[in-house]
């Protein structure tokens, strides 16, 4: 008899779910219920890398940024502090090789130079002294070479060149530059430079319409051409065209939350990589494909322990390899993907 009514309760448990079923195709408040359950059983891509640094005791300030020469082998973190080593250089493997201060104020953002040829690291800088509201590039030793902008003085002139608290760039590997500035203050624009220099054109004034920003904050360029600012304060993140400066649309659905303050793309091209700073979180969204924008969706993502607080982030080309720079922690955590996905982006 007990096995008799196990067996009635299953078949009812059953029939329940294919009730259930049927209904979840037909209403769509309980298709966005399933979508969000999903949203948050994603798929596991990347692990934390515990070992990495070999010694951590090497920051000794607030981590602000952080740049990966895939190349080379070599991750450079820039800190703020006093009276410390505003620069480390480590290898992908964890080993220190050097550190260095040399003219560098208030480190914000930075990008490293991915050539055989060429070692060198630019700089974001909003400090407000003799050196500050400026964009620099170094040596891997500290030497410095070029200096964009009016040192030690703000404001939002292009010929000469000036900047307010420059939030990023990205070196594209023809010497083309994208800068977003500014940090929270005078500017809120993103700016392309030619290889020598010269304004190619620019967008932006404060705002929330198409290709007006508040407090740009990151900047990246895909593989289709297309440029990709974390438009932090307005909460989404706009692209253009790389050659034109054309606006090509936004995405504001995955930031209702909170804006986002860094964006990169994985090797394959495949995801975003996008850093929400006070929700301590990592997003990865699906790149849209060539000649679309679409919608943000969200395919993974990482929580990291209350008020770690990543501010910028890298991405190794070689390994795929995410370097966060964590300003509520005071370090750089390195994130490897998962064997499966490691071999997806090397096949």
């Amino acid at each position: 008899m007990a096995r008799f009514w196990f067996c009635v309760a299953g078949a009812g448990c059953f029939l329940a779910l294919l009730v259930l079923h049927s209904r979840i195709r037909d209403s769509p408040v309980l298709r966005e219920f399933v979508f969000q359950v999903s949203w948050r059983t994603e798929n596991v891509l990347y692990r934390l890398d515990v070992g990495w640094p070999k010694h951590s005791e090497y920051f000794t300030g607030v981590t602000f940024c952080v740049a990966v020469d895939s190349l080379n082998g070599l991750v450079y973190i820039a800190q703020r502090g006093e009276n410390i080593q505003k620069v480390l250089v480590f290898t992908e493997d964890g080993y220190f090789l050097r550190a260095w201060n040399y003219t560098v104020d208030t480190p914000h953002g930075m990008f490293a130079t991915r050539t055989l040829h060429e070692q060198s690291i630019w700089i974001t800088d909003v400090g407000s002294g003799s050196y500050g509201h400026t964009i620099k590039k170094y040596s891997s030793f500290g030497d410095l070479v070029q200096v964009l902008g009016t040192p030690g003085k703000k404001g939002s002139g292009l010929n000469p060149l000036q900047f307010d608290n420059p939030a990023e760039l990205y070196v594209e590997d023809t010497g083309d530059i994208y800068i977003v500035d500014g940090d929270g203050g005078l500017n809120n624009r993103l700016i392309k430079l030619s290889q020598d220099f010269m304004v190619l054109w620019v967008h932006g004034e404060n705002g929330t319409g198409p290709a007006k920003f508040n407090i740009p904050h990151s900047v990246t360029v895909d593989s289709a051409g297309r440029v990709w600012v974390a438009d932090r304060g307005n909460r989404r993140i706009q692209v253009f065209d790389k050659d034109t400066g054309e606006w090509l649309g936004a995405w504001n659905n995955c930031f209702t939350e909170e804006g986002p303050s860094s964006v990169r793309f994985t090797p394959d091209w495949k995801y975003l990589i996008v850093a929400q700073l006070n929700l301590s979180r990592l997003l990865f969204v699906a790149a849209p494909p060539v000649g679309s924008i679409g919608y943000c969706s969200v395919i993974s993502s990482i929580q990291l322990a209350d008020q770690v607080l990543p501010h910028l982030l890298d991405i190794s080309g070689k390994t795929g390899a995410i370097y966060v720079a964590e300003i509520g922690a005071r370090q750089v955590q390195k994130y490897v993907p998962l064997n499966s996905y490691f071999r997806s982006f090397h096949s």
